[in-house]
C-alpha cells in the first residue's frame, strides 16, 4: 500500500471512528441525563468510577501493548501473521490473572459501599471483571480489521453493541430498579458480548469471499484465527514480543496517568461516592469533544505515522516521499486540534453553568461544577494537542526510545498522584483537573522536543501548525470577552427568555470565529475537505 493509500485509508477510518463516538458520547449523554432521575448519585458514583476503573484497568493492561506493537510497522509484512495472532492470544490469559488479581484488590482492600444505598457490590465487581475477559476475545480479530483498515467493521460492531447496552440500562432501570449494580452489569456483559459475536460473525462471513482475495487477506478459515505453531518458524516473534514488553511498561503507566484521578479517588478515599458520581457526570460531559473528536484522530493516524515511517530511523534514511507527507500531516492535524480546542476553551468558560443546569438541573450548575467545566475546557485542549504529538512520537520512536520514554512516564505518573492528592485537598474536585493540566503540559513538552529533533535536519516543520493566525487569535480574544459579558447579564437565573439570547450571542461570535479559520486557514481548510470529510463515492479501502 502506498502512502497516500494508508493516508486515504487512514483519514476514512478517522471520520467513521468520529462519528461512531459522536453516537458513543450522545447515547452515554442521553443515558446519563436519563438514569440520573431514576438511581442515587452513589450508585452512579460506584458504576462509572469504581467498577469502570476496573474494566478499563483489565482491559488497557492487557491489551494496548499488544495492539501498539502488532500494528506498527506493518505487522504481516515485517512479521508472519501466524505470529502476531499467536502473540494476540497471550491477552486472554493475560486478562485472566489480571483480573483475579484486581477482583481481589477491589473486593478486600477498597472501601466496601454501603450495602442498603449501593446493594450487590461483590457480584458486580466479578462480573465487570468477566465481561472485560470476554472483551479480549474479539482482540485477534480487531487487530486484523485495523491493520487491514476495515472501516466500517468497528463502526457497526460498536455501534450494536452500545445501542444493545442502552437498551438493556434503560429497560432495567424504569422496570427492575431494586436489581442495582446488577443492571449495569447486564448492560456491560451484553455489551462486550455483542462486539466479539459481530467480529466473529463478519469474519466468518468474509473468509473465502471474493474480498478476502481481491485484498490479498492472509488468513483463509476460521482456524487461522487460533493459535498454533508454523512449520520452520517459532511460535511467535521475539523481536515483536521483546516490542510488546516495552509497550507493556509504557501502557502501565500511561493507564495511571489516564486514568489517575479515579485512581486517587478510589484509594486514597478523597471525595465520597457521591461526589464521585457529580465528578464523574461532569467530567464526561467536558470530555465529551475530545473522546469523540481527537481520540479517533489519533488512533487512526497513530496507525498512518505507524505504517508511513520506519520505526527507530532519521528522516534522512527514510523514503522522502513517505517523511514528506508525514510532516504535511502532522502539521495539519495539530492546526486542527490546535483550533478546535482554543474554540472549547473559550466558549466553554461562558456556557458551562448554563450546559450543567441544562443537563442536570442545580444538582450539577451548584456548587463547583460549573468551575470544575469551565477548567475542564482547557484541560481539552492540551487533551488535544498531546494526543496528536504522542500518535506520531509513538509511531517514529525505537525500542530503545520507548525504553527510555518509560522512565520518563514514570516520574509523570508519580508527580501525577502527589498533585492530584495535594491539589484535592486544597480545592476539591477541580485539582484533578489542575493536576492532569501540569502533568499533560509535561507530556506535550517532550514530544514537542522529540518532534524538532526528528526535523531539525530537514526541510520540513511541522510544529508550525501550533501557530494560528493573528485575526483568528484576535476573534477568539472577542469572542471571550463578549460571551463571559453576555453570561453576566443574562444567565441564568431569570428565565429561558435571558438564557436564549445568551446562546444567540454565542452562536454569533462562534460564527465570527468560524470565519476567521476559513479566511486565514486556507491549508487547514483544504486538509479537512480532502482528506478528514468521509468519502462516499470513492473510497480506496
Amino acid at each position: 500500500m502506498s502512502s497516500q493509500d494508508v493516508l486515504k485509508s487512514a483519514t476514512t477510518l478517522a471520520s467513521y471512528n468520529v462519528l461512531l463516538q459522536v453516537m458513543f458520547r450522545v447515547l452515554t449523554f442521553l443515558l446519563n441525563a436519563f438514569t440520573l432521575r431514576f438511581v442515587s448519585k452513589e450508585l452512579i458514583g460506584v458504576v462509572n468510577v469504581r467498577l469502570t476503573l476496573l474494566y478499563t484497568t483489565l482491559v488497557f493492561l492487557s491489551r494496548e501493548a499488544f495492539r501498539r506493537a502488532c500494528l506498527s510497522g506493518g505487522s504481516g509484512t515485517n512479521h508472519s501473521w501466524r505470529q502476531v495472532i499467536n502473540l494476540l492470544w497471550l491477552t486472554l490469559p493475560l486478562g485472566v490473572l489480571w483480573a483475579a488479581l484486581l477482583v481481589c484488590v477491589w473486593l478486600w482492600l477498597l472501601e466496601i459501599p454501603d450495602p442498603q444505598t449501593v446493594p450487590y457490590y461483590g457480584p458486580a465487581v466479578v462480573l465487570f471483571a468477566l465481561s472485560g475477559v470476554q472483551e479480549l476475545l474479539a482482540e485477534p480479530f480487531w487487530v486484523l480489521a485495523q491493520a487491514h483498515m476495515f472501516v466500517r467493521l468497528k463502526v457497526v460492531a460498536e455501534s450494536l453493541a452500545m445501542i444493545a447496552k442502552c437498551s438493556i440500562t434503560v429497560v432495567l432501570v424504569v422496570f427492575a430498579r431494586e436489581w442495582g449494580l446488577y443492571i449495569f452489569c447486564a448492560a456491560h456483559l451484553v455489551y462486550t458480548g455483542f462486539l466479539v459475536l459481530c467480529y466473529v460473525v463478519y469474519f466468518i462471513r468474509f473468509l473465502g469471499s471474493k474480498e478476502a482475495a481481491r485484498r490479498s487477506f492472509p488468513l483463509h478459515s476460521v482456524g487461522d484465527f487460533f493459535p498454533r505453531r508454523a512449520k520452520g518458524e517459532p511460535l511467535v516473534d521475539w523481536t515483536l514480543a521483546r516490542l510488546t514488553w516495552s509497550f507493556f511498561k509504557q501502557s502501565f503507566l500511561k493507564q495511571i496517568l489516564t486514568e489517575g484521578e479515579r485512581y486517587v479517588m478510589t484509594f486514597l478515599n478523597v471525595l465520597s461516592f457521591g461526589d464521585q458520581g457529580v465528578y464523574d457526570i461532569v467530567n464526561n460531559l467536558g470530555s465529551m469533544v475530545a473522546r469523540f473528536i481527537f481520540l479517533p484522530i489519533e488512533e487512526s493516524f497513530y496507525i498512518f505515522f505507524a505504517k508511513v515511517l520506519e520505526r527507530g530511523r532519521d528522516v534522512k534514511s527514510q523514503k522522502q516521499d513517505d517523511v514528506a507527507i508525514a510532516a504535511e500531516v502532522l502539521e495539519c492535524l495539530l492546526k486542527l486540534v490546535l483550533v478546535v480546542g482554543l474554540i472549547i476553551t473559550v466558549f466553554g468558560y461562558a456556557y458551562s453553568h448554563l450546559a450543567l443546569d441544562i443537563y442536570g438541573g442545580s444538582l450539577l450548575s451548584s456548587g463547583a461544577g460549573p468551575s470544575l467545566l469551565r477548567c475542564y475546557s482547557f484541560y481539552v485542549l492540551l487533551l488535544a494537542v498531546n494526543g496528536v504529538t504522542e500518535c506520531f512520537v509513538f509511531a517514529a520512536m525505537s525500542q530503545e526510545e520507548v525504553d527510555k520514554y518509560n522512565l520518563v512516564m514514570l516520574a509523570l505518573s508519580l508527580s501525577f498522584l502527589i498533585l492530584s492528592y495535594m491539589l484535592t485537598w486544597w480545592s476539591g474536585a477541580v485539582g484533578f483537573i489542575l493536576a492532569n493540566c501540569l502533568n499533560m503540559g509535561l507530556r506535550i513538552l517532550h514530544s514537542l522536543l522529540y518532534i524538532q529533533r526528528y526535523f531539525q535536519h530537514s526541510q520540513w516543520k511541522p510544529l508550525r501548525g501550533l501557530s494560528p493566525s493573528p485575526l483568528l487569535l484576535l476573534a477568539l480574544a472577542v469572542s471571550g470577552v463578549v460571551t463571559a459579558l453576555s453570561e453576566g447579564l443574562f444567565c441564568c437565573d431569570d428565565g429561558w427568555l435571558l438564557r436564549l439570547v445568551h446562546i444567540g450571542v454565542g452562536a454569533a461570535c462562534l460564527l465570527v470565529v468560524l470565519v476567521a479559520v476559513v479566511l486565514t486557514e486556507t491549508q487547514l481548510i483544504h486538509f479537512v475537505r480532502t482528506q478528514l470529510l468521509p468519502r462516499y463515492t470513492k473510497k480506496h479501502t
